[in-house]
């Protein structure tokens, strides 16, 4: 069974940075988009970030000059290294994995960052 699971959530001081990763498992997602979304409490949850197979990225324009996705294929991970981080970038991060752009085939559990002001 696929399964994505991240880490590296946490709490963080307004400036500062976090890596989350995302380790897949049970098939090869070599070939999938690969994602992260967000979802602040109260709020839809919208894609931050995606990476295709061959290493073309896309960003929401919130994120972009502060977040950088990046992918190992060798170790089936995917990451999600933020930096400059803000309050309202506070949100349960979410990895997907998906067949087109929408990355919206398989998700993880969440991991949880806040970012104090």
């Amino acid at each position: 069974q696929a399964q994505l699971h991240e880490s590296g959530g946490g709490l963080v001081q307004a400036g500062g940075s976090l890596r989350l990763a995302c380790a897949a498992s049970g098939r090869t997602f070599n070939r999938y988009y690969m994602g992260w979304y967000r979802q602040a409490p109260g709020k839809q949850r919208d894609l931050v970030a995606a990476i295709t197979s061959t290493g073309r990225i896309t960003y929401a324009d919130s994120v972009k000059g502060r977040f950088t996705i990046s992918r190992d294929n060798a170790k089936n991970m995917v990451y999600l290294q933020m930096n400059s981080l803000k309050p309202e970038d506070t949100a349960v991060y979410y990895c997907a994995a998906g067949g087109n752009p929408n990355v919206d085939d398989y998700w993880g559990q969440g991991t949880q960052v806040t970012v104090s002001s």
